[in-house]
């Protein structure tokens, strides 16, 4: 038979090891004046940007209509309109390894297309860079291309924070390698008293400007761009707060049709406790809370009770199966029996999200982190905060019916003296 695990002796020590971890986290969080809250609830600009010089820039002066699309493979030119049947040039970078060799094909290839070349012509195609900042329909406003070479120096974080120093107090931080001159900015929406008490939002041609004016006008490639206002964001951070919520109601409900009460609001506690921990983790590494960190919540929540389940599904076959054990018994055998399941398939899951814990960067790394700390927490709260909750309600209903029994015995007693 194999030996049972006594879990319910640290019971009592895990409860009291994080209520501190909670109370650690409120105070951290009340220190630190909250949430380090990203783009998702605080109103605002985001961009992703690198530091690379122009390769060379295109327009096209033709009566038509001209597009680009650029991709790492290549790029296609598509002219539509009258006459030209929606004529497309594709030209893959394998084909054309240099920028002599694109730009040579692309005029012999269009007319009215102009070409103004801002790079050696040995150049790689291979180190371009896609724009999102550029507009893909093209005219007399140039399409810009833009290259990094591999071996490029690095940029100072500092020299970027003080290209936009009038912006205020922004938010820089690297993406990637230091080599690869990849950046997040985020500058947060000021009120301008000019403006009556209106927001004042920042642009993204703005963050372009002040940047060209340190690095070089044609040196800022744009990969993402995004705003929120002041609005949506509260709208949404109200919507985050009910999402949990109801989270949590709805598993109450489904834990207690299947279980008895005292399970119920145990898993209730468990992933309430999973909750909590995740929050004063983020609040502690100042780790950006955004719609990533949501979904992460969400996701333990749901890992958390799925663990609680099968554990609680245990315990109810361990008190049918040996009904002469003590409550405590069956749910430390319960415990026991599932602890291989839950070691197993918790290590599995979690070399999925190590893997993308090293191979992403930005909200995906931050997803994956809080992840990793949540599984974690959410095996510890199945075994010492629902089962410990569950013993220590069984042992206050034992006491209350001890206690009514007792009283039932001094009060036949007194009644039998009287008589």
């Amino acid at each position: 038979m194999k030996r049972i695990i006594p879990f319910s002796k640290f019971f009592l020590p895990a409860a009291i090891f994080s209520l501190l971890i909670v109370i650690a986290g409120v105070a951290v969080y009340i220190a630190k004046g909250g949430f380090n809250l990203g783009i998702d609830f605080k109103a605002g600009l985001i961009q992703e940007v690198q530091l690379a010089p122009t390769a060379f820039s295109v327009t096209y002066s033709g009566n038509n209509n001209a597009t680009v699309s650029f991709t790492r493979l290549g790029m296609e030119l598509v002219i539509s309109g009258s006459g030209t049947d929606g004529a497309s040039y594709s030209f893959n970078f394998a084909d054309y390894p240099t920028l002599e060799n694109l730009t040579t094909a692309l005029s012999d290839a269009v007319d009215g297309i102009n070409i103004e070349v801002a790079a050696p012509y040995s150049v790689k195609t291979a180190w371009f860079l896609q724009n999102a900042h550029g507009n893909p329909q093209i005219n007399t406003q140039p399409y810009v291309v833009h290259y990094l070479e591999p071996d490029a120096p690095p940029v100072e974080l500092s020299d970027v924070r003080d290209s936009l120093e009038t912006f205020g107090d922004p938010s820089v931080q690297i993406l990637g390698a230091p080599a690869d001159r990849h950046f997040l900015i985020r500058i947060d929406e000021r009120e301008d008293p000019d403006l009556n008490g209106s927001d004042a939002g920042v642009s993204s041609d703005a963050i372009v400007s002040a940047l060209e004016a340190t690095f070089g006008t044609g040196e800022v490639v744009v990969n993402r761009s995004d705003f929120v206002g002041s609005r949506f964001s509260k709208q949404l951070a109200d919507q985050a707060v009910v999402l949990i919520f109801l989270t949590l109601l709805l598993i109450l409900i489904y834990a207690s049709i299947r279980f008895k009460p005292q399970f119920a609001v145990g898993a209730v506690i468990a992933i309430l406790h999973d909750a909590l921990i995740m929050v004063a983790f983020i609040t502690w590494t100042r780790m950006e809370f955004n719609t990533a960190t949501i979904a992460a919540i969400l996701t333990i929540l749901g890992y958390s009770i799925n663990d609680t389940i099968v554990v609680f599904d245990r315990i109810r076959e361990s008190r049918r199966l040996y009904p002469e054990d003590s409550f405590k018994k069956s749910l430390n055998r319960a415990i026991t029996e599932t602890l291989s399941r839950t070691i197993i398939t918790t290590v599995t899951t979690m070399l999925a999200v190590v893997s993308l814990y090293i191979f992403t960067s930005g909200s995906m790394k931050d997803f994956a982190l809080a992840l990793l700390v949540g599984m974690i927490s959410g095996v510890y709260s199945t075994i010492f905060i629902a089962c410990g909750f569950s013993v220590f309600w069984e042992n206050y209903i034992k006491k209350e019916k001890q206690g009514g029994v007792k009283k039932d015995h001094e009060t036949t007693a007194v009644k039998a003296a009287e008589a």
